[in-house]
């Protein structure tokens, strides 16, 4: 059995990285996807004549070093790939209500494109090298 998921898209916000009251180290990013929309089963322009699309939003989560680099050098707008799994979850509300959510736990996220590093003006010095 496999529970694999690869996906290729740009982070729609940038990184939010928060500590366990064990140590762990969590970042969560959101990757956005699009595909071209359909009418009646067809695909159609928009009204500047581009093919019209459908976005989709992933939640991932990386934990440790990953999240660390993930927090370090990702940035809003980037293009990125994920590869991991699906996760779900179930919880009750405060009223009551069965809730139920979905994210991506990351085992690897490759950098397609530089975004700038924390607090730097954009040359992302010292991040990993992109193959071309």
């Amino acid at each position: 059995m496999t529970n694999l998921v690869v996906l290729v898209g740009r982070i729609a916000r940038d990184p939010e990285t928060r500590t366990t009251q064990g140590g762990t180290s969590i970042t969560s990013i959101s990757v956005v996807t699009d595909r071209p929309a359909r009418k009646e089963g067809k695909t159609y322009k928009d009204e500047n004549g581009y093919t019209a699309k459908d976005s989709e939003f992933h939640r991932i989560t990386c934990f440790n070093g990953l999240g660390e680099n993930v927090a370090k050098y990702c940035t809003k707008g980037q293009l990125v790939t994920v590869e991991g799994r699906i996760h779900y979850t179930q919880w009750e509300d405060q009223s009551g209500t069965k809730r139920y959510g979905c994210e991506i736990i990351a085992d690897k996220v490759d950098f397609l494109t530089k975004g700038r590093q924390n607090g730097s003006d954009g040359d992302n010095e010292g991040a990993p090298d992109i193959e071309d």
